[in-house]
Parts: structure tokens; C-alpha cells; sequence
């Protein structure tokens, strides 16, 4: 028989049944995701960076000229967490910011030569992460994993980013 401390150790039966909650999956996601962006926090941690720089980095980087109007709406953040990560960006060169050349109140952000090789370097990290999960997957479960994390994003969300990268997805297809 199993002792009280050991079975707090124990995993529970997480097959679900109607109605009932999806511990299994849940706990996947938070373990998937904590390693996910492990492997990019080590990375950065030598920069004095975290995961707000990788963020901005990321999208600034795929989305060149993006508006920091547009930026807060993707990262869903305040201009005032925005500004301290995006001013030490700018500060240490992996980011430029131009004023845009029809509306002067613009400012759009570009990735730097040496801030794309950043986000590469950390996407290539992610990349191996990603192609080692789906290593031995099909195509069609490969389809399926893709089509499951488009399901969990939240569609009803105006995010112009989401937007085009759902555009470019169906493009591909």
C-alpha cells in the first residue's frame, strides 16, 4: 500500500471523461512551453535579456516596419512595459526606430543585422526543439499539431499580426 506522501507524488488518472478537465494536456503545455523558451532564456540570460526582449525581438524581426501601436496590441502589454525593454534594444543596437514617411507620429521598428542574427540564433534554437518533437510524425500528425495550436489561439482577437500570419499559413497550404 502506498503511503500519503507518495501518492501526492502520484500522477492522477488524466484520461478525460465528459465534463471533465483536461489535466493531461494542461500539464503538457506548461512543461512544452517552459522548455520551449528555455532554451531561448539561456541564451539571452548572457545578454541581460528576458522573455519581453525575445518577444519584441521576434516580431520586430519577422515584421519589419512594424508600428509600436501595433506591437503593444500583439504582445497585449502597457507602453510603459514596452518602453523599458524597447529602450535597451535600441540602446544596444539590435533594434532601429524610423518615423514613418506618411504619418510622422509613426514610429516603426526595424531589426538590426546584429538583432536579426539574435532572433535567428534563438529560433534556431527553438527550431531543433521543434523538429525533435516531430521527428517520426507524419506529415498529416504534423498537420494536426498545427492545427491544434491555431485552434488554441483565440481567433476573435483583431491582431493584426495573427492576421497575417494566418494569411500566410493558408497561403502555404
Amino acid at each position: 500500500m502506498a503511503s500519503a506522501d507518495s501518492r501526492a507524488t502520484e500522477p492522477r488518472d488524466t484520461a478525460p471523461r465528459g465534463g471533465e478537465l483536461r489535466w493531461d494536456i494542461i500539464e503538457l503545455l506548461f512543461f512544452a512551453y517552459r522548455d520551449f523558451v528555455g532554451d531561448a532564456d539561456q541564451e539571452l540570460e548572457a545578454f541581460g535579456f528576458g522573455r519581453a526582449h525575445h518577444r519584441v525581438m521576434h516580431f520586430v524581426t519577422r515584421y519589419p516596419g512594424l508600428k509600436v501601436a501595433d506591437l503593444l496590441d500583439v504582445l497585449r502589454i502597457t507602453k510603459q512595459s514596452l518602453g523599458r525593454v524597447l529602450k535597451q534594444l535600441l540602446d544596444e543596437g539590435y533594434i532601429v526606430q524610423k518615423t514613418g514617411s506618411n504619418d510622422r507620429r509613426q514610429r516603426l521598428l526595424f531589426a538590426t543585422p546584429k538583432g536579426e542574427a539574435l532572433v535567428t540564433k534563438l529560433a534556431t534554437l527553438q527550431t531543433t526543439r521543434i523538429d525533435r518533437a516531430l521527428a517520426g510524425i507524419d506529415p498529416s500528425g504534423t498537420e494536426t499539431v498545427r492545427r491544434f495550436l491555431r485552434a488554441m489561439i483565440d481567433r476573435d482577437d483583431p491582431d493584426k499580426v495573427l492576421e497575417t500570419i494566418f494569411k500566410n499559413a493558408s497561403a502555404k497550404e
